[in-house]
């Protein structure tokens, strides 16, 4: 059982490892989020079964602080593309600004 959950997080990690691909070639800032995201749950995956695998019980309590601080990230980024969409709109509306 401990080394079938042993192997399950390798896999988990690997398929995370691609994942990072995406961190640093993503076409856009939210692919990116999306991929660290991914990450961030797959980070958690891995913490789990390695928790249960090895009976430590300090992992599941990693693995759910990786899965608050993942969540306060998704949010920090929405407000971040938020505020920006803002600004542009005014930019957009701004007096003065040449037609194009």
């Amino acid at each position: 059982m401990v080394d079938t959950l042993t192997v399950s997080a390798v896999i988990v990690l690997a398929i995370v490892a691609v994942g990072l691909v995406r961190v640093l070639r993503g076409p856009s800032r939210i692919d990116r989020m999306m991929a660290v995201q991914l990450l961030g749950s797959g980070g958690v995956a891995v913490l789990v079964l390695l928790a249960v695998g090895s009976g430590t019980e300090a992992l599941v309590d990693a693995a759910l602080t990786l899965a608050l601080l993942a969540a306060f990230a998704s949010i920090a980024l929405a407000t971040t593309l938020v505020q920006k969409a803002d600004l542009a709109a005014k930019a957009d509306r701004a007096p003065g600004k040449p037609e194009s």
